[in-house]
């Protein structure tokens, strides 16, 4: 299946930045061009902002094809993502998704799984995954029974005893619905206050990781105008079940932790440094609503890797 085209506008990615708190330049209209050598040249849409159009879109396909009611009877409670970003995405830009058809696998446990990808004037800007499970695809391994009480953490340090960065953040419904829009999801699908209904969407408690990792590079003196970062993958498992209890000025405890710097190919590059780092959203009780495994590289390295191209 592939949609009609979508657009997105620069207001759609005004409005999904700050619902979010995301104040990386490459989405700023006017900032863009404090930018050292932006290869963009204008602002971006958010990688989460594809995210939910995917989410929303995967939604209404479930339905369609009467695959929610597979997932609620055997209890694929786990919604998983795996994208990797190719080229960025303009506003202005008309793009399509492409959903591939659904593919039912019963072994090693039952998974429904579509690719997916996103492509604009000829050119793919994502490609992925959505897989739906019993158990999480990504960092299922990762427990948290031993954390002190994160209340009395303070707000952006890291937790005592471990290498996480925390970063505490209050849901509210305004700033969801407002993402939702900016990411043209109907929000009417999730919230109607006349009927008591109060869904929070899968994407958004995740998107805020994004301004988590942005501060957390404040607080260490990164140059956000000489090198800022750009995402390459991201790897995310939402539990549906914590999801559903979702409400309204719920406090979420991002925890981020940086792994040691490594070499890989991507972006059409080869040989390039890629930070990753492994986020967490926890509730009460240490509850984990999601796992997500983000990979970023420095703007710099994809230009090196660039002028070493051209050089040879």
């Amino acid at each position: 299946m592939t949609s009609e085209p979508f657009i997105f506008d620069q207001i759609h990615i005004e409005v999904a930045r700050n619902a979010s708190d995301d104040f990386n330049l490459f989405h700023d209209k006017h900032k863009w061009l404090q930018i050292t050598h932006n290869p963009f040249k204008g602002p971006i849409a958010l990688g989460y902002q594809l995210n939910t159009l995917i989410e929303y879109q995967m939604r209404l396909y479930r339905e369609a094809h009467h695959e929610n009611k597979i997932i609620a009877e055997n209890d694929l409670r786990f919604s998983n993502y795996q994208i990797t970003f190719v080229n960025a995405l303009k506003p202005a830009t008309p793009f399509q998704l492409e959903i591939k058809k659904t593919l039912i696998k019963t072994i090693p446990s039952l998974t429904l799984g579509n690719r997916i990808a996103i492509k604009a004037e000829g050119k793919t800007i994502l490609l992925g995954f959505k897989k739906e499970t019993q158990s999480a695809l990504f960092l299922a391994d990762v427990k948290f029974n031993s954390l002190p009480n994160l209340n009395v953490i303070p707000d952006k340090t890291i937790i005592p005893g471990t290498d996480y960065f925390l970063k505490r953040k209050f849901l509210h419904n305004g700033n969801v619905k407002n993402f939702l829009s900016g990411s043209l999801a109907e929000q009417s699908d999730y919230f109607d206050e006349l009927a008591h209904i109060e869904n929070y969407p899968e994407i958004f408690p995740c998107s805020l990781t994004s301004g988590a990792l942005l501060e957390k590079a404040q607080l260490e003196k990164h140059d956000f105008k000489r090198n800022p970062m750009v995402y390459t993958s991201q790897e995310i498992s939402v539990d549906r079940h914590y999801l559903s209890r979702l409400k309204n000025d719920d406090k979420l405890y991002i925890l981020v932790k940086q792994l040691p710097e490594s070499s890989s190919n991507t972006l059409n590059q080869s040989n390039i440094m890629l930070r990753t780092y492994e986020c967490f959203g926890l509730l009460h009780n240490h509850d984990v609503l999601f796992r997500v495994t983000m990979n970023l590289v420095p703007l710099e390295e994809i230009l090196k890797n660039l002028d070493q191209k051209k050089a040879n």
